[in-house]
């Protein structure tokens, strides 16, 4: 991992970071061994925090499950960056319930000593006080889980209370925001003041095709960030899954179409799919796997 002319001046005093959801399983879009990829990337992390010598601030889902395996806790002990500090996310507790958290794979490293879970701010709360207080400048952040977006809205009836700069305005006591939940990146302004919305740190479907992995590098005193991008493999990300969906979508929708042609029926359902056979051309393998079904 070289450093970068810019990251060379840079002074800074935490990375910035969310959404790993580290998991035992591989995602349908991937075509590469994903198990060793995801460990990859958080070891490129953890040589990033040493460099810098400062603390990772998480903003929630550490895991795709709130129920790692033993394996997957083993790996995270093994490879999570020291200083590590993180929030719970949807993911992270059963039933998204924050009364549960005793049962979770974050309570497990917490105990242990492997990581820091930070006081409120966790999914579904509304952030009161500071996450933490850098004494350069004396900047005060919030790590929060809360979807926020940017620009055009992501899904209808997506509300602006969750655009970024709504959430700048209406907590303003923040120098900086750092959220979770939303896989794509971005940064908003206002008046010196900034909000980060990290971005996860795997790709892990197929519409993050051309999506660049990174983390943040944050200069407290300034109060500024910069992308740091990490060293992944390209041509690992794959659509095949998504089109066989398509096609098949496709032909049971061109079906159901053709069951929409007018003929009487009757109420022996036999002599209705006879019927409906005779005024249709239908596959004969489906015509026997039908009549199979109805002998059973």
């Amino acid at each position: 991992m070289k450093r970068t002319k810019k990251e060379n001046k840079l002074s800074v005093d935490c990375l910035l970071t969310a959404d790993w959801h580290l998991r035992s399983s591989q995602p349908t879009c991937r075509t590469d061994d994903f198990w060793n990829a995801q460990w990859d990337v958080v070891r490129q992390v953890s040589k990033l925090q040493r460099r810098y010598n400062c603390p990772v601030l998480h903003a929630g889902d550490l895991f795709d499950h709130w129920k790692p395996s033993p394996r997957l806790l083993s790996q995270a002990i093994k490879f999570l960056p020291d200083q590590f500090y993180t929030v719970y996310g949807n993911h992270d507790v059963p039933q998204h319930s924050l009364d549960l958290i005793e049962k979770t794979g974050i309570y497990t490293l917490m105990i242990g000593g492997h990581i820091n879970v930070l006081s409120g701010s966790h999914f579904d709360q509304i952030p009161s006080d500071p996450s933490m207080i850098f004494p350069s400048g004396d900047r005060e952040v919030v790590v929060w889980h809360e979807y926020v977006y940017t620009g055009k809205a992501p899904f209808p009836g997506a509300e602006k209370e969750a655009k970024g700069n709504w959430a700048l305005d209406k907590y303003d006591k923040f120098d900086l925001i750092l959220t979770g939940d939303n896989h794509i990146p971005f940064v908003c302004r206002d008046e010196g003041r900034i909000l980060v919305n990290a971005g996860s740190l795997t790709r892990q479907s197929a519409k993050q095709i051309n999506y660049r992995p990174r983390v943040w590098l944050y200069n407290a005193r300034k109060n500024k960030v910069k992308p740091h991008y990490l060293d992944v493999p390209k041509d690992v990300i794959s659509r095949e899954h998504i089109e066989e969906k398509e096609e098949r979508d496709d032909r049971i929708t061109a079906f159901v179409e053709r069951l929409g042609t007018k003929w009487e029926g009757e109420l022996d359902f036999e002599k209705n799919l006879k019927t409906f056979y005779q005024k249709n051309d239908i596959n004969k393998e489906i015509k026997d796997i039908t009549y199979s079904a109805l002998e059973a």
